[in-house]
């Protein structure tokens, strides 16, 4: 394993400094070895004992976003059916049927989690947020764009994306080629001294 190297300037501006929220977006396609990649990167991001909870469904088709729309509350609709990619970041209520895979150098490890919903919410949920913001990472490092967004009718999409209940919707993350016209300064941030403390 070499050494870890410090990111260049146009990295870490690409990855946050210059990256926003984009609610407007260029009529580029976003083609599948380019999701593929996404993922590929994404996957790799740490979860607890690797359980991997986070499953994604990318929404592309015309028909697909038309299953989607319903379920948007008003202020997303429109950039999200001009987006050329929406990703529906779930989680695997029952991830734990993977741990022998995902995590094979202890044989009980499906154990810690099977049988116990508080402990398989709170791990799918916190594991799950962190994929979904690999994803977007992925997402930027690769030279596209975000948008992710709460602001849906969670039951509306689990019924009708994971009608068996096994799958539950986590957050919504438009991803494409953003367009920045017209698009507002950045807002604040909370200063290092009002949101950390060093002890």
């Amino acid at each position: 394993m070499t050494a870890h190297k410090i990111l260049e300037d146009d990295a870490l501006d690409a990855l946050f400094r210059e990256a926003r929220t984009f609610r407007a977006w260029q009529k580029r396609d976003v083609t599948d070895v380019l999701i593929k990649a996404v993922y590929d990167l994404a996957k790799l991001g740490p979860t607890a004992a690797n359980c991997s909870p986070a499953r994604f469904v990318f929404i592309q088709s015309a028909e697909a976003k038309e299953r989607l729309k319903p379920h948007l509350d008003k202020g997303n609709v429109d950039k999200t059916m001009s987006a050329p990619l929406t990703a529906i970041i779930a989680y695997d209520t029952q991830f734990y049927d993977f741990m022998p895979q995902l995590y094979p150098q202890s044989p009980h490890a499906r154990d810690w989690y099977a049988g116990k919903p508080a402990v398989i919410e709170e791990t799918a949920l916190r594991s799950g947020s962190l994929q979904g913001a690999y994803l977007m990472l992925a997402a930027r490092a690769l030279g596209l764009d975000c948008g992710p967004m709460s602001g849906f009718n969670k039951d509306g999409i689990n019924c009708e994306f994971f009608a068996d209940g096994r799958w539950k919707v986590n957050f919504l993350c438009n991803i494409g080629f953003g367009d920045a016209t017209g698009m507002p300064a950045r807002g604040p941030r909370l200063p290092f001294d009002q949101a950390c403390q060093i002890l």
